[in-house]
């Protein structure tokens, strides 16, 4: 059986998990990608993980998304 870990101890969390946790939509995260200062995201092929840490860091420094 799969233990399930809570998105707020997880390292790398996928662009859904990021957006149940943020209440932010998915298509804004997506977008979020392509902003000069983001260092949250880590690519894994075509897929794409998100740096929990990093990510909460940067949202919490935005006025504005």
């Amino acid at each position: 059986m799969k233990e399930s870990i809570p998105i707020s101890q997880k390292l790398l969390i996928t662009v859904e998990e990021a957006a149940q946790y943020t209440h932010i939509g998915e298509n804004k995260i997506r977008e979020l990608f392509t902003e000069r200062d983001c260092n949250f995201v880590l690519k894994k092929g075509a897929f794409s993980l998100i740096k929990r840490k990093k990510f909460e860091e940067y949202i919490l420094n935005k006025e504005v998304i």
